[in-house]
């Protein structure tokens, strides 16, 4: 190869590198892109949002109730979960011992009518082991007992000759011992209560109840509870969890289900009344839609109770005669409709009222402010709804005109066939589709029921067990919701709770174990809403070529001392943005000092929380220094941005 040969060659890789550096730089400025949003914040362009717009939906599923937020320790408490012929299986009770030294078996002996089935437990050792044998329940996949707490057993016992019982909470293989105490049991055929309270002396995150013996005979056990003394308010719930609930201020809180008040059969619906009065009393019933077992110990009246002490007004979803499988006839439904009156009247009638006596029994003489009911769950289309629906929403009218009725049939793009106060929208899709639904309502008639969105998420694919990604969509579908909260009048995301035990649906908003928990980035990205309901909403446009990447509202709310202009941002693209936010018709002026800026993003948009790393995906809040009526911001990919610009006092005050 000659040199001019060389010199041709070296010259057209040095042109070729710099064309290729050319276009890397290109693509570097390409991926920062430029956006304006113009807020006009002028009271007669404001609109007041419904302070309802966003709540919380419980549905027992996953073991959120059962085994989550109920307290209850003891799973199958009343050996009713095998069912009422006998013997049955007790799962997950079992022994201590072998079968040499202990017989188990259910009877139909117990003193409580409405769940007859008892253990009887057959000592059959003389010379039994060190330590005796006996019965243990392992809670729900492990009791979390804590060092220091105090625990309070009830049970039912009896036998008919004086026993010695040893009840203690201890590790999974019984070799540490947390608490125990010894319990004599007089010779009698008659049932007795016992009531015990430990003191644990240890931490053991896996823990069960054992009760022993070494005296050989017969003792029968029934209604077996083990309680911590401390709980939300006393009232029953886990206090970690119930914080969670409250760090959202939810407006509303829709009870019980979801696909658990349907069931796949009737039999297996959720009933309300089977569900109230003493814990002992309460039947318990298999949901066969989760395929659990629930001792209903949460009940109708702690529903109630929680949406009290959550400051949510309750949203009662009753079951109409239609399960999944099975239905009533319309001609048949009368009893099924009283059944729903004398809910009512459980929950708002006078303390000296038939059902409203029982409530006050309960311990909450004044009544519970029912003022929603939902008409059954995803049941629009069912051979009966529709002449089901009629008997229940003529007589609910009647009885109590003020309750706002909910429709199962969707009247977002046609005008329903019936009356209603309200309908319901469920969507359950992928991120990009959701995303894209922010203008789901832009289209809908402002002129009959309002919407209520129940049952929101992002799932499947790109969802995972709780992804930014499947958060960012939600939170532009919510910046919809906002938008159109002239019709849409309340929301909430679905499902609610999780025990990582038992996944059955992914994902969900609060993951949990018998001792720890955290939020998805779904459950961070609602609290960034919060604040919403009963705000002031003011129009928003964007302009930019990025603008199918970008999201956003703007309200003005209070908290108890100052006021603030919100703008939030979602960035769903791969780009960064560079926004400049401006806002006109502002009525004070914005204050730097107090304004702050909170971003929720991560550096992978499938990222999520996890108990090893709960805040991995979580909002990051700093201060906004140049909080101003035109400002700069820079909005990173795949993210979530909330400025909170603090409002001084009037302009007017200000100039005089």
């Amino acid at each position: 190869m000659g040199f001019k040969e060389a010199s041709s060659t070296t010259i057209f890789c040095l042109l070729l590198l710099f064309c290729l550096t050319c276009r890397c730089l290109a693509s570097e400025l390409v991926a920062t892109q430029a956006a304006t949003l113009k807020v006009d914040a002028s009271p007669q362009s404001a609109r007041k949002i419904p302070d309802t717009l966003f709540g919380i939906f419980f549905e027992e599923i996953n073991h959120a109730g059962a085994g989550g937020i109920w307290a209850e320790l003891v799973s199958n408490r009343g050996f009713e979960a095998g069912g009422p012929h006998t013997p049955s299986n007790i799962d997950p009770w079992s022994i201590i011992g072998d079968d040499s030294s202990v017989f188990v078996a259910t009877d139909r002996t117990s003193c409580f009518s409405r769940n007859i089935v008892a253990l009887r437990m057959e000592v059959l050792c003389d010379d039994c082991p060190t330590g005796g044998v006996g019965i243990y329940n392992p809670g729900f996949w492990g009791m979390n007992i804590e060092d220091g707490k105090a625990y309070n057993l009830v049970m039912y016992v009896k036998s008919p000759e004086t026993t010695d019982l040893t009840v203690s909470l201890t590790s999974s293989d019984g070799l540490q011992n947390m608490a125990s105490a010894s319990i004599t049991v007089s010779g009698t055929s008659n049932w007795t209560k016992v009531e015990q309270q430990f003191i644990a002396k240890g931490t053991n995150r896996t823990s069960r109840l054992q009760i022993t013996t070494s005296k050989k005979g017969v003792v029968w056990f029934d209604q077996v509870s083990l309680m911590p003394e401390d709980t939300y308010k006393g009232h029953g719930f886990r206090t970690e969890l119930i914080s969670m609930l409250l760090d959202l201020k939810p407006r509303f809180l829709r009870f019980p289900g979801g696909c658990f008040v349907e069931g796949d059969w009737l039999r297996n619906a959720f009933r309300w009344r089977e569900s109230i009065g003493p814990w002992e009393e309460r039947p318990g019933h298999f949901g066969d839609v989760w395929h659990y077992w629930t001792d209903d110990g949460l009940g109708y009246y702690e529903f109630l109770q929680l949406a009290e002490d959550l400051g949510a007004a309750p949203i009662w979803v009753f079951n109409n005669g239609v399960s999944h499988n099975d239905e009533v006839d319309t001609a048949a439904i009368a009893p099924f409709v009283k059944d729903v009156l004398d809910s009512l009247e459980f929950a708002r009638g006078s303390a000296d009222s038939t059902w409203g006596s029982v409530r006050a029994a309960m311990g909450h003489p004044e009544p519970f402010p029912v003022k929603y009911v939902a008409i059954g769950n995803e049941d629009c289309g069912k051979k009966f709804y529709h002449g089901n629906y009629l008997k229940f929403y003529n007589a609910i009218r009647q009885a109590y005109p003020d309750i706002q009725m909910i429709s199962n049939c969707d009247g977002s793009s046609r005008p329903l066939d019936h009356p209603a106060d309200l309908y319901d929208f469920h969507v359950y899709t992928d991120s990009k589709t959701l995303f894209n639904m922010k203008s789901t309502f832009d289209r809908t008639s402002r002129s009959g029921p309002k919407a209520f969105v129940s049952e929101y998420a992002v799932w499947r694919s790109d969802a995972g067990r709780g992804s930014l990604l499947a958060s960012l969509a939600e939170a532009a579908f919510l910046t919809g919701l906002e938008k159109n909260s002239d019709i849409v009048q309340m929301a909430s995301y679905a499902p609610l709770f999780v025990n990582n035990n038992d996944q059955t649906w992914n994902p969900d908003a609060i993951v949990f174990n018998s001792w720890q928990h955290y939020g998805t980035p779904s459950y961070w990205m609602q609290t960034l809403f919060r604040e919403s309901s009963g705000a002031m909403i003011h129009p928003i446009t964007i302009s930019s070529s990025y603008s199918g990447s970008l999201a956003a509202s703007a309200i003005t709310w209070q908290d108890s001392e100052n006021s603030f202009l919100r703008v939030k941002v979602i960035n769903f693209g791969s780009d960064a943005v560079n926004l400049t936010i401006t806002t006109s018709g502002l009525e004070a002026s914005v204050n730097a000092l107090g304004s702050t800026a909170t971003v929720l993003t991560s550096g992978n948009v499938m990222d999520e929380n996890s108990f090893s790393n709960p805040t991995k995906v979580a909002p990051v809040k700093s201060d906004l220094s140049n909080a101003a009526e035109q400002m700069q911001v820079t909005l990173a990919p795949h993210s979530f941005s909330s400025f909170d610009l603090a409002l001084a006092q009037s302009k007017l005050v200000a100039e005089m």
